[in-house]
């Protein structure tokens, strides 16, 4: 074989090592096997990590209420609460909604603290200068001039 004979194989050879196929006949190609993560090996990786940090469970807790500075509160129903005091950790455990301070409005405002209070004076200012009403003419009408 001469070296024109030996390159064109070589160039023929790296050509189809591009096009790898990892599975059988009708999968698509791919360059590399992709692996995807589960939720419940992350939720274990947590718990054992939550274990070296000796956590205890607190009864009793119906509901939790986390609210961020948009004003909008991530609100969990009967969670799972978990604290390790030494550790300074809590853990908070079950399904969240997000929902407007608005929504919730009788019932959190014992929870608010002055920056939620102020955050939502605000609110309330834009939502009463959105429906301030026209100012009422309860002048006296001017004497009209014509015929009757």
């Amino acid at each position: 074989m001469d070296r024109k004979a030996i390159a064109e194989k070589i160039r023929k050879l790296q050509a189809n090592a591009e096009n790898v196929q990892l599975g059988g006949k009708g999968t698509p190609r791919r360059k590399k096997k992709i692996v995807f993560k589960t939720a419940a090996a992350d939720d274990k990786k947590v718990q054992s990590n939550l274990k070296k940090l000796s956590v205890t469970n607190i009864p009793g807790i119906e509901e939790v209420n986390m609210i961020k500075d948009d004003g909008t509160v991530i609100h969990f129903n009967n969670p799972k609460v978990q604290a390790s005091v030494p550790a300074n950790t809590f853990s908070i455990t079950g399904a969240g909604e997000n929902k407007q301070i608005t929504d919730m409005l009788p019932g959190i405002l014992n929870q608010l603290g002055p920056e939620s209070l102020t955050h939502l004076k605000k609110l309330a200012n834009n939502v009463t200068s959105q429906f301030k009403p026209a100012p009422a003419d309860d002048d006296v009408p001017g004497y009209l001039v014509g015929t009757y």
